[in-house]
């Protein structure tokens, strides 16, 4: 024997006693052993540290690393000399039945031990450990294959025809099902042909995903700052046994993994036999421009002026200052109530204009702010979709779409009016769910029963709806109330989905010559800096910003529940009629809140404080006036912004405007829900 095999194989048992691996070894024993039956191969996992191992033995750690193949098989020896040692599998005759996987912990942070999906040339021929990291696009459904099976010679002469397992095929990283079982297998000792052994088939789960580098996102966004060019494809991942069902679509993923080559008929592909999955969670930034907190500073004297100023000077490279100040402002509220949890809130907005060339602008450009920030394609699907498996399983696999792929960010799907009814009325039971179900059926997938799969949709939605197309297309109604808007277009319960429906008049007279002119200097020059705020607060600037406010954690204090709670309770007494009750939504509440907690965090602040939800009253009143017309409330058609942030004075008088709603809203409480308690202190 090798002398340098022989100390590789003493170190392996020197490193399985130290770490514990050896107890979970012989504990895995005791199952199969308990079990008293036998089995072609018996399949253990082994969780190595490259690390420790290479302070142990240089030689066998960088045997590990670069030939995890040969390094399995000496862990196979080792493992089976402690089983017969130990008596820990009676029913165990040979060394080949024995199958090892070993999970590396971590590689080495090099760059040769990445290995980039969007890279060229892609090093798939050494079958040695990678790390990679992307978001799975597509997911087929669980399938088996064959961990291993037993095979016997046909000619009754030859000793490998008796019932040992002498002949034992064992499924390897990279292989397909026809490498480990077929019919054209010769025995080693006479050339007989050999049969397969069907009853000690072992058969385990198999998943196959497509993965695709993060780069692609950029591609994705109706805007984007950076304009390097890149080429990028979908991956093949297979995940076997244990980490079948491990990955969620549209997730982020780090992968341990050996390349390898797959032939499907007379193409070969490139994929990756995947050995541990661990979800990818990027730290978002852990401060904000000095800019931003002189900003803050200078405006601390009061909770509304930070984000007033801040939505007044937002996207100055695409508007003006000062102009689409309330839409600006819910484009940043939305931004900030972003993430990738379960119970989120999210803040969807539909916006009614009449100018949507500059609307659209806007829209794309607020994308880039975000990691995931999608701009849907009109030619695909919105929410996933079923196809048949390419790589020749006949078995389903279920394609991401836009909203998966927006994933803890935003989904922008254009002007909804494009939509037909089934794709509207889908939209809807998304926004009132945030799942969506794909059904997949059993016949023509090859399975036998039908399956149905609920996917989560853990995104914010934008739409805009022209608001002159609209009108041509249908005659306006005349028994409308005071404030509201013709939505035949759209379906009401529809527009109760999205969280704010704001009406964008394009903007007046006095306004509308300072975008007239942004636009034809953009259109000659379009890199210039227009603006003093632009070189000030840039785009990256705004980007770091967003990125630290949604991760703050915010809590609601008593006072803005109170105030909430109140404004609720009294606008579901006012906004009733005979026939259909209360006119607001079940999600009102749940909208309330979104509001204030998202404007608390684009203050930069953890606490929601009764300013706090005085905006995200304002906001929402607005929004149910366009929907049902005005009420006993009573706000101007721009609640938030009434007048140009010229200056402090307007600031000052902005406050003091603010101010003035917070007492009328006290009012409008203590009249129609009277058993909420407020606090009615005037300033």
């Amino acid at each position: 024997m090798d002398p340098e095999i022989q100390k590789m194989r003493e170190v392996v048992l020197v490193y399985l006693d130290r770490s514990g691996g050896l107890q979970k070894f012989v504990h895995d024993c005791k199952k199969y052993n308990d079990s008293k039956q036998s089995y072609a191969v018996y399949r253990f996992i082994i969780s190595i540290n490259p690390s420790d191992i290479a302070e142990l033995d240089a030689t066998l750690g960088n045997y590990i690393l670069h030939n995890p193949l040969q390094a399995a098989q000496i862990f196979q020896s080792v493992c089976f000399v402690a089983i017969k040692t130990l008596s820990l599998i009676e029913q165990l005759q040979t060394e080949a039945q024995i199958s090892i996987l070993l999970k590396p912990t971590h590689l080495p942070p090099l760059p040769s031990y990445v290995l980039s999906l969007s890279a060229y040339p892609f090093n798939y021929t050494s079958q040695r450990f990678y790390m990679s990291e992307g978001i799975v696009i597509a997911m087929g459904t669980v399938t088996k294959y064959t961990q291993g099976a037993r095979f016997l010679c046909t000619e009754e002469t030859c000793p490998f025809s008796e019932g040992r397992f002498r002949c034992i095929r064992v499924h390897r990283p990279g292989a397909t099902e026809s490498a480990t079982v077929r019919t054209d297998f010769v025995c080693s000792l006479c050339s007989s042909p050999l049969q397969e052994d069907m009853k000690f088939r072992v058969l385990g789960d198999k998943q196959i995903v497509e993965m695709i580098d993060a780069k692609i996102l950029n591609a994705l966004k109706g805007y984007s700052i950076d304009k390097s060019h890149f080429r990028t494809q979908a991956f093949t991942l297979f995940l076997r046994d244990e980490l079948a069902n491990k990955m969620t679509i549209g997730n982020h993923y780090r992968i341990i993994g050996i390349p390898a080559c797959v032939q499907n008929g007379l193409q070969m592909s490139a994929c990756i036999e995947v050995n541990s999955v661990q979800l990818y969670k990027p730290n978002g930034p852990s401060f904000v421009s000095d800019n931003f907190k002189n900003l803050l500073s200078l405006t601390s004297s009061s909770c509304w002026r930070f984000t007033a100023v801040l939505a007044n000077i937002f996207a100055s490279q695409v508007v003006p200052p000062g102009t689409y100040n309330t839409l600006k402002l819910a484009i940043l509220l939305s931004l900030v109530q972003t993430c990738e949890k379960d119970s989120a809130d999210y803040l969807d907005l539909l916006i009614m204009t009449s100018d949507m060339l500059v609307i659209d602008r806007l829209l794309n450009y607020s994308l880039c702010l975000l990691p995931r920030g999608i701009r849907h394609p009109p030619s695909s699907d919105i929410f996933p979709s079923v196809s048949k498996d390419k790589h020749g399983t006949g078995s389903a696999s279920i394609q991401a779409c836009s909203a998966v792929l927006a994933k803890g960010g935003i989904c922008y799907i254009g002007d909804l009016s494009s939509y037909k009814k089934d794709k509207l009325e889908l939209l809807q039971s998304v926004l009132e769910s945030r799942t969506t179900t794909v059904f997949i059926p059993g016949k023509k997938y090859g399975e036998e029963a039908d399956q149905q799969v609920t996917v989560s949709v853990q995104t914010n939605f934008w739409s805009l709806v022209d608001v002159d197309s609209s009108s041509k297309k249908h005659i306006q109604k005349e028994n409308f109330l005071i404030g509201q808007m013709d939505m035949s277009l759209i379906p009401v319960n529809l527009v109760d989905g999205f969280g704010l429906l704001i009406y964008n008049e394009f903007p007046s007279c006095r306004l509308s010559s300072p975008v007239v002119h942004h636009t034809l200097k953009k259109a000659i020059n379009p890199k210039a800096m227009l603006y003093k705020v632009s070189q000030q607060f840039r785009t990256q600037d705004y980007e770091e910003f967003i990125l630290f406010a949604r991760n703050l954690h915010v809590e609601l204090s008593s006072e803005a529940e109170s105030l909430i709670q109140g404004y609720y309770l009294a606008s579901r007494r006012v906004r009733r009629d005979s026939i259909h009750g209360s006119t607001l939504s079940a999600s009102a509440l749940k909208i309330l809140i979104s509001l204030a907690k998202a404007h608390a965090k684009l203050s930069l602040r953890q606490r929601v404080l009764e300013e706090d939800a005085v905006i995200a009253v304002l906001l929402f009143e607005s929004s149910l006036t366009l929907k049902h017309g005005t009420s006993a409330l009573c706000v101007p058609p721009n609640p938030v912004f009434p007048f140009d942030l010229s200056d402090e004075n307007a600031l000052q008088q902005r406050d003091i405007y603010l101010m003035q709603c917070h007492h009328q809203l006290l009012k409008f409480i203590a009249a129609y829900s009277p058993g909420i308690h407020t606090n009615t202190n005037e300033e």
